[in-house]
């Protein structure tokens, strides 16, 4: 089986995001990682759905789970007639595809592809599971290697033996492009900012660049000013959950503040991805309210007394005036010039 994970960190081997066999999607459990290495193991396309909403698997890990869900569906409803094997199909793509809001439209294109596989498998008589399970592996294929593209170009933007820093957890790219540094030994030094409420950066980020030999340092997110001012910050980078049209992006909570000590500090922000065809501006974006109870306790621990209120805004939204570049794979745009993105042939990606 051709695989593009090879060098990648732990967290970022196929397996190890999410992974279909015998009936079963295990899902590595990045809530807890790397405290405890453990898998949440899911016998219906719901308790994937499920999964997904309650943040078991984060950044792009969803979108594996989503279509390794799928063939869990398909496996759900194998003894099936046809017809009622299609319609558990597609209904178990709305409710994966829809299980978190601001990517829904992400998510829907993967679960969309999976359902048109399964039915051509099923109008061959063949096995609409290994279909889905296949083109959910040659999605992770695609995705990895065109985000090694966009890995080794911004490795092109950081200064040889930079210094970085980044939020939360950018998933592929945070791989691809440390695994681009390694390979051209380019002894990046890595700060990643916590994120909280579930500490991503700190736990998933963090992980993947110490495993790659790369030193890393944490800090808190209230830290940012200070290193910016004092460590000699060369780049600060993020993917996105969002890239609109016009150049906003959406991505985890408290990268707005970043790039705006970014600006005020004089340090390039390069967000990374690949523009989104169905938001055309900040009015298209959705932004997910999570229980609030996440910021009031960590790991089931209260941090405030029980009258304590608290809000969760998932994502928060940064405008183009503080992105120095989007970073894609056909290139570097400016976020006011994104329109011409899709004026060139675009790839599948999801």
């Amino acid at each position: 089986m051709k695989r593009a994970d090879k060098g990648m960190p732990y967290l970022l081997q196929y397996e190890h995001v999410a992974w279909y066999e015998n009936g079963k999607v295990r899902i590595l459990d990045r809530r807890i990682y790397p405290t405890e290495i453990k898998f949440v193991e899911c016998v219906t396309h719901k308790e994937v759905a499920q999964a997904i909403a309650d943040m078991v698997t984060q950044s792009a890990g969803p979108y594996t789970a989503a279509g390794m869900g799928m063939a869990l569906a398909a496996y759900e409803v194998r003894d099936k007639t046809k017809e009622e094997q299609l319609s558990f199909l597609e209904n178990a793509g709305h409710t994966i595809g829809y299980a978190r809001p601001t990517t829904a439209n992400r998510m829907t294109q993967i679960t969309g592809n999976c359902f048109e596989v399964g039915k051509q498998a099923l109008e061959k008589n063949e096995s609409a599971v290994d279909a889905i399970f296949q083109t959910t592996i040659d999605s992770l294929n695609r995705r990895y290697t065109i985000m090694d593209k966009v890995g080794r170009t911004l490795l092109k933007k950081i200064p040889k033996n930079g210094t970085i820093l980044t939020q939360c957890f950018g998933e592929t790219i945070v791989g691809t492009l440390l695994r681009a540094a390694k390979e051209e030994g380019n002894q990046l030094k890595v700060y990643c900012a916590e994120t909280r409420p579930y500490l991503q950066g700190a736990r998933l980020t963090s992980s993947c660049a110490t495993d790659l030999g790369f030193e890393t340092t944490v800090i808190t997110d209230n830290m940012v000013a200070y290193v910016m001012e004092n460590k000699g910050i060369d780049v600060f980078t993020s993917a996105a959950d969002t890239i609109a049209r016009d150049g906003h992006i959406a991505n985890k909570i408290g990268t707005n503040q970043i790039a705006i000590l970014a600006q005020h500090y004089d340090v390039p922000y390069f967000v990374t991805g690949i523009p989104d065809s169905d938001k055309f501006s900040r009015k298209d974006i959705v932004i997910e309210e999570r229980d609030p109870k996440q910021v009031l306790e960590y790991r089931g621990i209260p941090n405030t007394l029980a009258s304590v209120q608290g809000i969760y805004p998932s994502f928060d939204i940064t405008p183009p005036t503080r992105i120095s570049g989007v970073v894609t794979d056909k290139g570097i745009y400016s976020p006011y010039d994104l329109e011409t993105y899709f004026e060139l042939e675009t790839t599948q990606f999801y």
